[in-house]
């Protein structure tokens, strides 16, 4: 997407200045304004959930995946590699994530990092003047994450939350659903996590393999040695890097708790749980309960996390159940859903369909209107800080009052000092961004 001096960026302002009378299309297509719309994507983060992030934006029309950029020069290599082979061609890369914000080339960028980096690579996007789809969740503490609602507003970004499920048509239509009262009143919402998480042992420190940049890698975190008890995968179980499987697998369920039941932060929260299987190094719960009262509402959360053996509920593993007077709606993952009704539980409306969250997000950024992302930089907010409510009263071992407006608990400093971290200079969420 070439940077003219009279971009389509501009011209859709003007527009919409100068003939507010008039009516223009939800989205404009790309064709309107040629081969200069082209979106040029850098991916950062690409051991994991990046590789999905570059198959996703590599299919799209008028799409470029333009960079790729990790702290894992090995993985960095091959991934480019992988890319030139499918491709036919060549791809930019960067190690250090500063350097894709300095390349005027890239408009927009899709953060698969470990979830410690999400908010400051976000938010450093947002300053550079970059478009960002980031990955669940959307932060590592309830701090950052209102910084980056604060940074998307200040410097007027797209910030697309990576909760796939928000474009799905059957989730867009059983959330419709309960809105217009199919089920009744709708009190309480579950929220299931049984994900298959074996023993991840304890490995000692270790060198730093080679290729790696392991200071960049910690980011805001403190700093300790390496080991492979964090890289690549099992950092998630580790407090400093991850939030456990409710901060993990869990946003996308937390997400549609709050979605279903049209409610935002809760009142009050109690968790509990522990380690009962495993004698390894994580240090986050496997099993994990956490309920969240609405009590103005007259509202209930219930999210529950398994990690190995377990009966479905439903027939769902990983998904949600929806409770009304008058019913119940079952979502089975991201694309599912049924409903019965009444005492009978008689069958009611269902559907099977999904959607492209890449897609949504690049209308967005071509339209450059925020009002059109499914999964915009407030829900990556409040689907994460529910999880992260969740992990501080289990790691307080006591229920907890919060104020949802003030986003703070009440009367309560050691549960206040858990909203946000100590970082590392000079990796640091600032107060003002």
């Amino acid at each position: 997407m070439k940077h003219t001096p009279f971009s389509r960026r501009s011209f859709i302002k003007t527009a919409a200045v100068g003939t507010a009378s008039l009516s223009f299309p939800t989205i404009i297509p790309a064709s309107a304004f040629g081969a200069n719309d082209r979106v040029r994507v850098a991916v950062i983060g690409i051991n994991g959930r990046g590789k999905d992030h570059i198959s996703g934006f590599s299919k799209l029309p008028n799409v470029e995946v333009a960079a790729l950029c990790d702290v894992d020069n090995v993985v960095l290599q091959e991934r480019a590699a992988d890319f030139e082979k499918k491709n036919n061609k060549k791809v930019k890369t960067f190690q250090d994530l500063r350097k894709v914000y300095e390349d005027k080339d890239i408009d927009a960028v899709s953060i698969a990092t470990p979830n410690h980096w999400h908010a400051l690579a976000a938010i450093w996007a947002c300053q550079a003047g970059k478009d960002v789809y980031v990955e669940k969740p959307g932060c590592h503490n309830i701090y950052e994450g209102r910084k980056l609602v604060e940074a998307a507003t200040k410097y007027n970004r797209i910030v697309q939350h990576g909760v796939q499920l928000r474009s799905s048509v059957a989730m867009q239509e059983a959330i419709k659903h309960l809105r217009e009262g199919l089920i009744g009143n709708v009190y309480m919402a579950r929220a299931l996590i049984y994900k298959w998480r074996p023993d991840i042992g304890n490995q000692p420190t270790s060198p730093v393999p080679a290729g790696l940049d392991w200071d960049l890698w910690q980011g805001p975190a403190q700093a300790r040695a390496f080991s492979k008890n964090y890289v690549h995968y099992n950092w998630h179980w580790f407090w400093d890097y991850g939030n456990g499987d409710i901060g993990n697998q869990g946003i996308h369920e937390t997400d549609l708790a709050l979605w279903g039941l049209d409610v935002g932060l809760p009142e009050e929260i109690t968790s509990a749980g522990g380690k009962f299987l495993w004698n390894d190094c994580k240090e986050t719960p496997e099993t994990l309960t956490s309920t969240y009262i609405y009590p103005k509402q007259k509202k209930v959360i219930e999210v529950e996390v398994r990690p190995w053996m377990t009966n479905k509920e439903d027939g769902v593993e990983v998904g949600n159940l929806f409770y009304g007077d008058k019913g119940y709606m079952v979502i089975n993952g991201y694309n599912d859903y049924k409903t019965y009704l009444g005492k009978e539980r008689t069958p009611g409306p269902a559907r099977k369909e999904g959607g492209d969250h890449y897609q949504n997000f690049i209308d967005a950024v071509r339209a450059h209107d925020k009002k059109l992302l499914n999964g915009p930089v407030e829900t990556a907010h409040l689907s994460a800080s529910l999880a992260h409510l969740g992990n501080i009263a289990y790691r307080l071992d006591r229920k907890l009052k919060f104020d949802p407006t003030a986003e703070k608990f009440v009367g309560d400093k050691e549960a206040n000092a858990m909203l946000s971290r100590k970082y590392r200079a000079p990796f640091i969420v600032p107060d003002k961004v």
